[in-house]
Order: C-alpha cells, then sequence, then structure tokens
C-alpha cells in the first residue's frame, strides 16, 4: 500500500496526535477510585487509558468493576479544562497540518474534552470535519462515525480511497469495516500494548505517512 495516494484522511486524536501527562492519568484515576470503593495501580490506571490489550469494558469487567459505574464517574470526576492543561501534542503530529486532502478528526473523546484541547492546541484548523463518537454514532470499530466523518468532507463512504491513522485496534477495526486503509502509529510498543496491531501498515512515527505527505496528489 502506498500510503500517500489517498484522496481523504481521516485520524484519530488520543494517543495519535496528543497524549495526556502521566500525572494527570493517575490523579484522575485516583479519584475515580476513591468513589468506586476500588483504588487503581498506576498500571492500571493506565491500561484503561491506553486501552492496552484490546476492549476497555471487558478489561474492567475482568477486574470485577462495574462497567457503567465506572463510566459515570469517571466522566463526572473528569474536568475538561484540566485534561487541556495537561495534553501535549506529539511532535511528529505537525506533518497533518500540511495534508492538502480533506482531513477528518474521529475521535471517542466526548466533545466537551474535545474542543478545549483542539483550541488550547490550536488544531482546529487542521480538521475540516470533527466527530466525537456517542451512543447514537457507535463506538470505532464501528463504522458509522467514520462513514459521518466521510460524509463531512464530501467524500461518500465506499467510494473513496481513504485512510484511517490511528493508534488501537478499533481505528484499525474501523477503517476496514468503512472500506478505508488503515495505518496503525504504536506510541508504546506491542509489549506493553500486549498485543500486535495488524493494519495496512505501522509506523512507530507520523513522519513516516509519506515525505510528500503535502503533496501526494503530485
Amino acid at each position: 500500500m502506498d500510503i500517500g495516494d489517498h484522496d481523504v484522511w481521516v485520524l484519530d486524536l488520543d494517543g495519535t496526535l496528543v497524549d495526556v501527562e502521566p500525572t494527570y492519568v493517575h490523579r484522575v484515576f485516583e479519584r475515580v477510585g476513591d468513589r468506586l470503593g476500588r483504588p487503581f495501580s498506576d498500571a492500571e490506571a493506565e491500561t484503561i487509558w491506553h486501552g492496552f490489550g484490546g476492549s476497555r469494558n471487558e478489561q474492567l469487567r475482568e477486574w470485577g468493576v462495574d462497567v457503567d459505574a465506572f463510566w459515570e464517574t469517571f466522566h463526572d470526576v473528569e474536568d475538561a479544562s484540566a485534561r487541556a492543561e495537561h495534553t501535549y501534542l506529539y511532535d511528529d503530529a505537525a506533518v497533518v497540518g500540511t495534508i492538502d486532502e480533506p482531513v477528518a478528526l474521529v475521535t471517542h473523546c466526548q466533545q466537551y474534552l474535545t474542543d478545549p484541547v483542539l483550541d488550547r492546541l490550536d488544531i482546529r484548523d487542521w480538521f475540516d470535519t470533527v466527530v466525537c463518537c456517542t451512543e447514537e454514532t457507535g463506538w470505532k470499530p464501528d463504522p458509522e462515525p467514520v462513514e459521518m466523518a466521510l460524509d463531512g468532507v464530501g467524500h461518500a463512504h465506499g467510494g473513496t480511497d481513504g485512510v484511517l491513522v490511528g493508534d488501537g485496534p478499533h481505528d484499525i477495526g474501523a477503517a476496514w469495516n468503512a472500506g478505508l486503509d488503515g495505518v496503525h502509529v504504536e506510541r508504546h510498543g506491542h509489549e506493553r500494548r500486549g498485543q500486535c496491531v495488524l493494519g495496512d501498515a505501522r509506523v512507530s512515527s507520523l513522519d513516516a505517512l509519506p515525505d510528500t505527505v503535502g503533496s501526494g496528489s503530485d
């Protein structure tokens, strides 16, 4: 696959373009654990935050944590301003701002959390459309949010040569389910992730998405 030869790009946000300082993650899980009466170690917090090992919900169930109670508490504890202040942009993400083709963002991060991050990091103008997954849109690997994003940039799904770049297996699954190529960016290493994510291509840095990304149509 020539990852430089696409007419539309779809990007994941957390873990792909941006990440959050570990100290913030640990503090959030400490507060969640206090409310649930079930403490989380730093390793457990990072496993859920980054989705190591696959499904977050399955991992929570394996630990005996009520999934609905966890997410209700998690979202109640999180503060959008604090999260944005502790979110940083990967250095290699700057390449996304040079893409000439339409670019969409599809993220599991909720709208009230996504907006402050995009504004604080001044990257909102990188994207022609932003889709924040919900129960109504479905969650990756469900193709519906990706298809919504493609519609938002004027590319009907199923009839476009597009690519989705993300850091998790659900991103690659969403890409394939929507008829796109899937590129996996590995930020942590498969040993820490607990699995090797299969995609059409794998990169360790977005700088590898091609050197000619800004002029891929030439």
